[in-house]
C-alpha cells in the first residue's frame, strides 16, 4: 500500500547575531558602549556601513548606507573600521556552539545561520533558547532566535523581537502570521517592489496569498512565483550543510523598469555589498567579476572582468561595476533586473586576512 501518512513537520532554527560587528567591538572597546557606533569605511573615502550599533539605528543608519549619509542622519556616531579577523575568531566559536546541537548546520553569513533540529529535541524552541545562553555565556554577545516549520518563517522569525530575540511560528499560527505580515517584510521584496505591490492593492501576506501565479509572474517575472509560495507558507529548502561553491552572486528585480546609470550603478554597489559578505563568511576571495542585466524586453546581458590577483576590497569589486555596466548597455534601455557576481574564487588567506573587505577604504 502507498504511505499515506503526513510527511513529519521539520523544525528549523535561524540564529543572527544582534549588531555582530559593532558587538564585538563595544565589548572589546568599553568606551563605545551605549553610543551611536557605525563599523565600515569612513566618510571622507566613499566607505560604506558595515554594519553599526542599535544606538545608532535609532537615527535610521543601516548597513550598506554610505558612511557620509550616516553621518548626516547621526551627527554624533564613532566610526571605527572593520577587523575581520577578530569577527571571523568569534564567529568560529559560534558556530562550533551551534554544530553541538546538530550537525546539520548551514551557514548563510559570518553571522548567520540555519539549523536543523528536526528529531533531535522534543523542543525547537528551547533548544534556540540554550543554544542563545551558551552564545552569551562564550562570547559576551547576543544572538536572536527564529524558530518555524521552515527556513523562510524562520528567517522573520529570528527578526521579530531583536535585538536578543527569540520567536516561534508553529505550523497552527503560521498561515495566520502570514496573513497579517506587511509585503515589506517578505524576503526578497525590496522598497521598489514594496511600493508596486501598494499601488497592486497588496500590503499584506493575504492580500499577497489572493493574487494567482499567472498575476505575480505578469507583474514581478518569476520571482512572482516565490512570492505566491511565500504567502502561502511553502518553503522546501533543506537546510545545506556543504557546498562547493563556483560562483557566488546577488541581483535584484527591479518592479519598474530603472533607466538611470547613477542609480543603477548604486544598486550594483549594494549587490557588491552582499557579495563581499558572502565572500567573507567563507573565507575566500575571487578574480572573476561579473554583472548581469536583463532589459526590459528580456535580453539578457553579462560582462565580465578577471584581474590578475584576487580582490583585496569591496571598494576594489565595486570600482569595475561602472565600466562592466556600461559595457552591458545600462542607460539605453529600461532595466528589470541587476546582478553582481564573482566567481574563479580561491581561499582568502594572504589576499584579504589583513584587508578590511567591508570597509571600501
Amino acid at each position: 500500500m502507498p504511505d499515506t501518512s503526513t510527511p513529519p513537520v521539520r523544525k528549523i532554527i535561524h540564529i543572527d547575531m544582534d549588531a555582530f560587528f559593532a558587538a564585538v567591538e563595544q565589548k572589546e572597546n568599553p568606551e563605545y558602549r551605549g553610543k551611536p557606533l557605525i563599523v565600515g569605511g569612513s566618510a571622507a573615502r566613499r566607505g560604506v556601513v558595515a554594519t553599526c550599533s542599535y544606538e545608532a539605528r535609532k537615527f535610521g543608519v543601516h548597513s550598506a548606507m554610505p558612511t557620509a549619509q550616516a553621518l548626516r542622519l547621526c551627527p554624533d556616531a564613532i566610526v571605527v573600521p572593520t577587523r575581520i579577523p577578530a569577527y571571523r575568531r568569534i564567529s568560529r566559536e559560534v558556530f562550533e556552539i551551534l554544530r553541538a546541537f546538530t550537525p546539520l548546520v548551514e551557514p548563510v553569513s559570518i553571522d548567520e545561520a540555519y539549523l536543523d533540529v528536526s528529531g533531535r529535541c522534543r523542543s525547537a524552541t528551547r533548544t534556540a533558547a540554550a543554544i542563545k545562553e551558551r552564545i552569551k555565556a562564550r562570547t559576551g554577545l547576543t544572538a536572536s532566535a527564529g524558530i518555524s516549520y521552515n527556513k523562510f518563517l524562520a528567517k522573520i522569525a529570528s527578526d521579530i523581537n531583536k535585538p536578543d530575540g527569540l520567536f516561534t511560528i508553529t505550523p497552527e499560527t503560521g498561515e495566520a502570521f502570514i496573513a497579517k505580515l506587511p509585503v515589506g517584510r517578505f524576503h526578497g521584496v525590496g522598497k521598489v517592489t514594496e511600493a508596486r505591490m501598494h499601488e497592486l492593492g497588496i500590503r499584506t501576506g493575504a492580500d499577497l496569498r489572493r493574487q494567482t501565479p499567472e498575476t505575480l509572474t505578469r507583474h514581478f517575472g518569476k520571482v512572482g512565483l516565490y512570492y505566491h509560495s511565500a504567502a502561502h507558507g511553502i518553503d522546501e529548502r533543506p537546510v545545506v550543510t556543504t557546498r562547493v561553491h563556483k560562483s557566488l552572486g546577488s541581483e535584484t528585480t527591479f518592479a519598474r523598469d530603472l533607466h538611470d546609470f547613477d542609480i543603477a550603478i548604486e544598486s550594483l554597489r549594494d549587490r557588491a555589498h552582499d557579495v563581499a559578505r558572502m565572500l567573507v563568511a567563507r573565507e575566500l576571495s575571487a578574480r572573476t567579476v561579473t554583472v548581469k542585466v536583463r532589459f526590459n524586453n528580456f535580453k539578457l546581458v553579462t560582462r565580465s572582468h578577471t584581474l590578475t590577483n584576487p580582490l583585496v576590497s569591496l571598494r576594489e569589486l565595486q570600482s569595475v561595476l561602472p565600466m562592466l555596466a556600461e559595457r552591458a548597455g545600462v542607460g539605453t534601455r529600461g532595466v528589470r533586473l541587476l546582478g553582481v557576481t564573482v566567481s574563479k574564487l580561491c581561499p582568502s588567506g594572504k589576499h584579504v586576512r589583513q584587508l578590511d573587505w567591508l570597509a571600501a577604504n
